[in-house]
Parts: C-alpha cells; sequence; structure tokens
C-alpha cells in the first residue's frame, strides 16, 4: 500500500497547487490512498463543506484537523458527520466527530489517527496516553496499517510520540507550524518525518501575508491574518510504501513550487 500525506492547506493558494498537480503524482507514484491536514483550508483558518467538496474532487481522501479545526463552527458540525472528515482524538469527551477513521484500500484497512498537542494548543486530553489506548485497540481488531497526523508546536512532543509508537503504527507525521522539516527517517518499521510543512504561499510568513506578522514583531500589535492574492507556492508531500504486515519499507519527502522546481528527500532508513 502506498499512502501519501500533504502538509497544512493555507487557503486557496494550497487548494490551487493542489488541484494542478495532484492527480499527475497519484499516477506517477501508484498512491493507493491521499490524506491530508485541511484546517488551514478556508481562508486559512477552518475548512468549509465547500472547500472540503473541493479537496475531495482532487483527489483527497481523509482530512485531518487541528487547533482550526472549530473556526468554521457551523460547517464543521456538518463535515464530521463524514467520517472522511477527523478531529484531534484527544478534545475533551462529549466533542462531536472522530480522531480516528479507518478506511478500505483495494481491500486492506487502513486506520489514520489524528491528535494534537499540549503545548500552546486548546484544552485537550494527554495525546501520549490516548495514543497508546487508540493503537492498541487497532491491533487488537487485527488492524496493522495505521497513519498518525499529530498536530502539534513542539518538536519533542512529536519526537516523544514516536518513540512510544515506532513499530506499533506505520507511519507518523507532524502538522501545524507550517515549516516544514526533512528528517524523515524509518526505524523499527515506522516511517517519521516531524513536521510536513505547509501547502500554500511559502514566499511569506507561513503562508500568511506578511505585513501583519512584521507589524506585531516591531510594535507588539496585532492585527488579522491574509493571504496573499498572488503569491510563489508550494505543494508538500510525502509518500510512504507500507508492506502487508504494515511496515514502512521505504518513503520520501516531494516539495513541489510553483514555478516547477521540485525537491525530493528520500527517508533514512536506519539498519
Amino acid at each position: 500500500m502506498k499512502i501519501a500525506f500533504i502538509g497544512d492547506i493555507v487557503g486557496r493558494p494550497g487548494r490551487k497547487i493542489i488541484s494542478h498537480h495532484l492527480s499527475a503524482i497519484k499516477d506517477e507514484y501508484g498512491i493507493d490512498c491521499v490524506i491530508a491536514n485541511g484546517e488551514n483550508a478556508s481562508h486559512g483558518f477552518g475548512l468549509t463543506v465547500k472547500n472540503a467538496n473541493e479537496l475531495f474532487k482532487y483527489g483527497i481522501d481523509v482530512i485531518t484537523g487541528g487547533n482550526h479545526t472549530w473556526d468554521k463552527k457551523k460547517d464543521i458540525l456538518v463535515l464530521l458527520e463524514d467520517n472522511r472528515v477527523l478531529r484531534p482524538a484527544n478534545y475533551p469527551e462529549g466533542v462531536s466527530g472522530s480522531g480516528v477513521g479507518i478506511y478500505d484500500i483495494n481491500g486492506t484497512k487502513l486506520a489514520v489517527i489524528n491528535l494534537m498537542g499540549l503545548y500552546t494548543m486548546p484544552q485537550c486530553e494527554n495525546p501520549f496516553n490516548i495514543a497508546i489506548s487508540i493503537v492498541e485497540d487497532l491491533l487488537a481488531q487485527g488492524i496493522k496499517h495505521i497513519f498518525c497526523d499529530f498536530h502539534a508546536e513542539v518538536t519533542a512532543e512529536k519526537r516523544v510520540l514516536f518513540m512510544i509508537l515506532k513499530n506499533k503504527i506505520s507511519a507518523m507525521c507532524g502538522t501545524h507550524t507550517h515549516v516544514g522539516t526533512d528528517d524523515l527517517q524509518i526505524i523499527d518499521g515506522t516511517f517519521y518525518l516531524t513536521d510536513i510543512g505547509l501547502t500554500g504561499c511559502c514566499d511569506n510568513v507561513i503562508g500568511m501575508e506578511s505585513t501583519v506578522p512584521v507589524k506585531k514583531a516591531l510594535t507588539g500589535l496585532g492585527g488579522h491574518f491574509k493571504i496573499p492574492n498572488d503569491c510563489k507556492s508550494i505543494l508538500q508531500m510525502a509518500i510512504i510504501d507500507i508492506d502487508d504486515m504494515g511496515l514502512a519499507k521505504d518513503g520520501l519527502k516531494i516539495k513541489l513550487y510553483s514555478d516547477g522546481q521540485r525537491v525530493i528527500s528520500q527517508a533514512y532508513k536506519a539498519k
């Protein structure tokens, strides 16, 4: 099974570059399932029903969330009735939706887990203990192909969760910072990447027009972040090849820019 994961989609520029390139990349690499973090896909904050359907049309199969999941509250309450849209599993009990989805991929079950970190994040439960419980339950069901999107600010939190889950899940990718890392590796059959990085504008500040964040840095006075109408954009995607036992065999990361440049990083495989 080959799965792909696309980083935080930020507004129209992110959706646009996906529309231009995702189908060809799926064909080129023989991808069976595409997962994407979409909590910034609508104007940079939240996800609307319209934009979710747009992303599904482009070839995305599962959409994960994070701290901006509830920014378009009416829309997300509708979307969370669809098992293709997840929110972090460690939101407190009673919150709508699910943080775990199980999907049939060519006759094999693939589980997708969405979790959120602790530092600087909204109120949520301990993601580490919840992750252990979820994975144990999935393995007891005989589900071996498991992917986790860990939406967290702190790199150490992501690394700690990887240390807990390696050799138990197929892959884990971090999201949230919008700043991509290239520390992709496979250890004990689990693919890891600290942060996949944003998909959207890449010549400003984390996908947003730079005027407001620069002003805030200089004066302490904030404002409303906006997505530029015109920018250089990037599509960031991890592709993971998983064997029949649910172990990652190979992995890479693609950075595809709107000017046509493509950078590919190969996962380090520990012996």
